[in-house]
C-alpha cells in the first residue's frame, strides 16, 4: 500500500475543506455519500482523503473534526485570497462528482512545471560534482551550448539561476508550488 502526503490546508490551498451542511440546505441530492468511504489519516484537524477525479489526479479532501461522515457536507471557502484557490479545487471536485469534465489544476503552469523540473535537475548535478556547463549541456543540450561563447553565454547565467533557485526550493521554497503566484 502507498502512503500519500496530506498537506496542511494552510500550505496546501487545493484541499477541499468540508463540515457539515447547514439545515437551510437541501440534502437529498448532497453527494457526500459518493466521496471516498475510508479515510486514508485522521489527525487533529480531521480525516483526510483522496479523491479519484477520473482523469488520473486526485484531490485532497479535509473533513475537518467532529464531523460525521454520514451526514450531508457542505464546502467552506474562507473568504481570503486564498479563496480563490479553493474555490478552483471544489470546482474540479464538483465536475467530478457530476460526472462532467474535470479541468486541469491551474496553480503551476506547464513553463513553471518545466522551471521546476529544470531547477531539479540543475541541482542534482550540482550536488553531484557537475560544472555549470555540463549542467547546462544536459538541459538545455550540448548542441545549443557549443554554438555560444560560455563566459558570456545567457544559458550559462540561465543555469547559475537554475541551481540557486533550486536550492532555495529544496530549502522550503517547494511550498510556493502548492497555491497560484499572488501578484502585489
Amino acid at each position: 500500500m502507498q502512503a500519500h502526503v496530506y498537506w496542511s490546508p494552510d500550505i496546501d490551498t487545493g484541499v477541499v475543506l468540508l463540515t457539515t451542511a447547514p439545515s437551510v440546505s437541501p440534502s437529498d441530492n448532497n453527494f457526500f455519500s459518493s466521496l471516498n468511504d475510508a479515510d486514508e489519516h485522521a489527525d487533529d484537524q480531521g480525516d483526510h482523503s483522496r479523491h479519484d477525479l477520473g482523469d488520473g489526479h486526485h484531490l485532497h479532501i479535509l473533513r475537518l473534526a467532529g464531523i460525521e461522515a454520514d451526514r450531508p457536507l457542505a464546502a467552506i471557502i474562507p473568504l481570503d485570497l486564498d479563496g480563490f484557490d479553493r474555490v478552483e479545487a471544489l470546482i474540479r471536485l464538483l465536475k467530478a462528482l457530476h460526472g462532467r469534465a474535470v479541468p486541469p489544476d491551474t496553480r503551476l503552469t506547464p513553463q513553471q512545471l518545466r522551471r521546476a523540473r529544470q531547477m531539479l535537475q540543475a541541482v542534482d548535478g550540482h550536488m553531484n560534482g557537475a560544472n555549470h556547463r555540463d549542467i547546462a549541456e544536459a538541459i538545455y543540450g550540448a548542441k545549443d551550448i557549443a554554438g555560444e561563447t560560455w563566459k558570456s553565454s545567457s544559458r550559462r547565467f540561465a543555469t547559475i539561476d537554475l541551481i540557486k533557485d533550486g536550492l532555495a526550493m529544496i530549502s522550503g521554497g517547494y511550498r510556493k508550488l502548492l497555491h497560484h503566484r499572488r501578484r502585489s
